[in-house]
């Protein structure tokens, strides 16, 4: 038997209409690369990556980074994103480039 959740309740639970998508992303900058070049790499991926496709970008690190890429509203992200955010990294001379599937932000 199904239950039946209150629409309050699925947004509180993140479920059905209310699920978040996002994906997992690692990468790993050249051994040696200075932090000025990081920090202006980072910037540059936020700004032509991740802001105008809506995404949102939480991680950290310094030679080697990882994260959780999500969209900045309620919603999923899609497989073009996954691709997008690998292909950008793979050309702008990053290695070591791990992209998950998508996966419930909230429950997996």
């Amino acid at each position: 038997m199904a239950t039946q959740r209150s629409r309050r309740l699925r947004k509180k639970l993140h479920i059905e209409e209310f699920q978040e998508l996002g994906f997992a992303v690692k990468w790993r900058f050249a051994e040696g690369t200075s932090v000025d070049d990081v920090d202006s790499t980072l910037d540059t991926f936020i700004n032509e990556v991740i802001e105008p496709n809506g995404l949102a970008f939480d991680g950290g690190g310094y030679l080697e980074w990882e994260g959780l890429i999500c969209l900045q509203k309620i919603g999923h992200c899609t497989e073009e994103h996954r691709v997008l955010v690998a292909k950008w990294l793979e050309t702008h001379g990053m290695t070591n480039v791990e992209v998950s599937e998508l996966f419930d932000i909230w429950w997996e």
